[in-house]
């Protein structure tokens, strides 16, 4: 489904009013707030379960239109903004007069993107500011990657739906702190560490635990339903046998080194070869397998280079401990 000019007009019009759009934009759909708007910043936390300490990151149109929302963009940031807008970049400035101070979690810096989408910059250009958004999606679970996520997931909590179709890279962007002298990356995504690398001429510091507070950095987050257990690629088909020998409903990711091996399971993902491809699908592969009634699920972690980084992130995140984030219900 395509979105029209009216379709955004309508958007736009519901997010001037204090609602709620999800939107796609090429990473994952994102739940929209005007920015400016606490009232309706902070119905975003509450629709998604999300702590109001967890800052949001705003979307803008275009890097042009930084002012007021950021402010300084020192040179590191310019250059990046240069190369990388739009795209699934996200950079972390000092906040600027228009942000409302809920939507960066009471911190005195934001998290700025340019989304490469269609859709999200027909919204952006008819809104004219900026929309603070999180994934589209009960905080700590699996981010939608298609309209039918979202419906499926926060139903009738959202005002408006913009369906512009799968989302491209399918995993969030990568968030760069750019406030300091050090340039780091806070959460490896659709951006990698390589390019940024080359783009700056630089290596990157990617910390074990984020210094600043961004999006993400929840010890279980993008978590399915069923338990995610990680293991060695080798031990992939023994271990998910193992579960099912102790009653479990296994749903197993297949490396592609073990392609075409048989594994007693419940269900199997045949990861793809590309990590293009593996993180484009990666949310979705979950969320079948929770679908298809599986309560655990074996998966192995690529080589953590290029896509592969983030790829890892993710599935760490879903396999951690769960006791303190909510569970969203079963469809």
């Amino acid at each position: 489904m395509s979105a029209t000019s009216s379709d955004f007009d309508k958007a736009a019009g519901v997010l001037r009013a204090g609602g709620l759009v999800a939107f796609p934009t090429e990473t994952v759909y994102g739940l929209g707030a005007n920015a400016e708007d606490p009232a309706a910043v902070a119905r975003v936390f509450q629709v998604k379960g999300r702590p109001p300490s967890h800052p949001l990151i705003v979307h803008l149109a275009a890097a042009e239109r930084l002012d007021g929302w950021v402010e300084d963009v020192p040179e590191t940031a310019r250059v990046l903004a240069e190369r990388f807008w739009p795209g699934p970049l996200t950079l972390v400035l000092r906040r600027g007069p228009r942000v409302s101070p809920e939507a960066t979690g009471g911190l005195e810096t934001v998290a700025v993107r340019v989304p490469d989408h269609p859709v999200a910059l027909g919204l952006l250009s008819a809104f004219g500011g900026g929309v603070a958004a999180p994934s589209a999606n009960r905080f700590g679970s699996v981010s939608p990657t298609t309209a039918d996520h979202v419906r499926a997931e926060l139903g009738d909590a959202v005002d408006f739906v913009l369906d512009g179709g799968p989302c491209e890279v399918g995993v969030e962007s990568t968030i760069v702190d750019a406030t300091g002298d050090v340039p780091a990356v806070l959460r490896p995504g659709g951006v990698t560490r390589e390019d940024l690398e080359a783009a700056l001429g630089r290596a990157f510091a990617v910390p074990a635990a984020s210094p600043v507070r961004v999006p993400g950095q929840h010890p279980s987050h993008y978590a399915p339903r069923a338990r995610v257990v990680l293991v060695e690629p080798e031990e992939v088909v023994v271990e998910a046998e193992r579960a099912r020998e102790r009653g479990h409903r296994v749903g197993v990711f297949l490396p592609p080194a073990l392609a075409g091996s048989p594994v007693e399971a419940h269900a199997v993902v045949a990861v793809p070869g590309s990590t293009a491809a593996y993180a484009r699908g990666l949310y979705a592969f979950l969320r079948d397998l929770d679908r298809q009634g599986c309560d655990l699920i074996v998966a192995s972690l690529p080589a953590e280079e290029g896509l592969g980084l983030a790829i890892a992130n993710r599935l760490r995140r879903a396999a951690g401990p769960r006791s303190a984030v909510p569970r969203p219900p079963a469809p």
